[in-house]
């Protein structure tokens, strides 16, 4: 039985990428800012997958104490090492800037909310990391290579670099670390009142394979990445985007 910690996992690709290693059978461990969502969430995925391993942990990952709470909470559960990590907390900071220092504090949150969390957590967990056979999948974004997301395209960006020296230094010890970069997914909170019938249809018809992603779509390349199959893969970006974006 493995042991799997997704952040981010109350909602949208988080939530599809829990439950999808829930039906696998894995214990889930859950984390995210909003306690009554995870336990929502936690609740409703125990039903569908028939067992209770599914354990929320309120924690703000943007800061060295939430990320050492959730580490001490996983630590706890007494399973022994962490099979898999997950890192799809994030989010977008859409004020419009009026000054330096509204730009400053902007580009701070989307940094936090994208790139220190999933620092953060990796640092917190990595001694307990399993040794080998360990997996680091890191949720990013087609903005980070089509650009047009500001502070949110350069801190996705930033998670690819970051991925190619972890997985330089992990890999002596069997853990692979790779990247999902997702197009545009529907059914999830990011867009919310933002999203129009025209720019959904808009969005899709950037796609070869005409229909938006959704959460399932992510969640499974996560489930490959985090698998014994996927054990030669690592330092790489998979785009998951119905052909919007190519790769070379």
């Amino acid at each position: 039985m493995r042991m799997m910690v997704v952040s981010g996992g109350g909602t949208g690709i988080g939530r599809a990428t829990a439950e999808a290693f829930a039906l696998l059978g894995d214990t889930v461990v859950i984390v995210g800012r909003r306690p009554e969502v995870l336990e929502r969430t936690a609740g409703e995925i125990r039903l569908a997958a028939r067992h209770e391993r599914v354990v929320p942990v309120p924690a703000d990952l943007a800061t060295p104490e939430g990320a050492e709470q959730a580490a001490a909470a996983v630590r706890r559960l007494g399973m022994g090492a962490v099979d898999g990590l997950v890192h799809a907390a994030g989010g977008v900071d859409r004020s419009a800037a009026a000054n330096l220092h509204e730009v400053d504090a902007a580009w701070n949150r989307d940094f936090q909310q994208n790139v220190l969390t999933a620092v953060l957590l990796t640092a917190a967990v990595r001694s307990d990391l399993r040794r080998p056979g360990g997996r680091i999948i890191l949720i990013s974004s087609i903005a980070a290579v089509n650009g047009g997301g500001g502070s949110y395209s350069a801190a996705k960006a930033a998670l690819h670099g970051w991925a190619v020296s972890l997985a330089q230094e992990l890999g002596p010890d069997g853990i692979t670390v790779n990247v999902i970069a997702p197009g545009y997914i529907a059914e999830t909170e990011f867009f919310g009142e933002r999203m129009t019938p025209e720019r959904h249809n808009r969005l899709v018809s950037r796609t070869l394979v005409g229909r938006p992603g959704l959460p399932a779509d992510i969640a499974a390349a996560s489930v490959y990445l985090a698998s014994k199959e996927a054990s030669y893969v690592t330092g790489q970006v998979l785009h998951v985007n119905g052909g919007a974006a190519f790769s070379r």
